[in-house]
């Protein structure tokens, strides 16, 4: 399981102008529930919060004003996608399944690449039912045996064990594809060219 120890501190001001006044301080507000136990308001340094998110941890070890277990449900950004407003978290325990979401990583070298075809990158994310003790960062698709015309779909991608896709099997992840226009191109280019046929026409008439 990958997960990091992140420190915590309840806050008991709420509302737009507490979490501004909050967030000048260097702290994000946070919300933990789950487990049908009460919801706590919290806070997280800006800079902690930012490492988990860098690092891609789902799973995370809360310390400080509380000791729990917990996953890193969701995350609210400003209008511009720098800066983090708002994050919520959900207890877990090592023995449940939890429905997460991890980004897809590309490694290898497609051969199609080299037989005159373009890697289309379609999917970019894959959402999993996956036990909390197994969740990973990111999940990676090996595109080393991918030749042109061929595709990988959601349900080839490799999960841990134990886990289950969400995702629909069938959504294209992957392929290599003929640059725009090729078919056509080679189409003509295959057609013989009839020489003299116009000099004859005019030459009829």
């Amino acid at each position: 399981m990958s997960s990091e120890t992140i420190e915590v501190k309840k806050r008991e001001q709420v509302g737009t102008a507490a979490c501004n006044k909050l967030r000048a301080t260097g702290y994000v507000p946070a919300n933990l529930y789950g487990h049908g136990e009460a919801n706590v308001n919290l806070a997280v340094r800006h800079d902690a919060i930012g490492n988990v998110i860098k690092h891609g941890t789902k799973i995370l070890a809360l310390t400080g004003d509380i000791s729990d277990t917990a996953l890193l449900r969701d995350v609210q950004w400003d209008a511009f996608g720098m800066e983090v407003l708002h994050v919520d978290f959900t207890r877990v325990s090592k023995g449940e399944s939890v429905e997460v979401t991890l980004p897809l990583h590309l490694h290898g070298e497609a051969p199609g690449t080299s037989q005159g075809g373009i890697l289309g990158h379609v999917l970019h994310e894959l959402t999993i039912l996956c036990p909390a003790s197994a969740v990973p960062e990111d999940l990676q698709v090996n595109i080393a045996k991918l030749n042109l015309g061929e595709a990988i779909h959601a349900s080839e991608i490799e999960i841990p064990a134990g886990a289950s896709l969400v995702t629909d099997g069938g959504e294209l992840v992957v392929h290599i594809v003929k640059p725009a226009g090729a078919t056509e191109d080679a189409d003509a280019a295959d057609e013989p060219e009839v020489i003299g046929q116009a000099d004859k026409q005019e030459d009829a008439n």
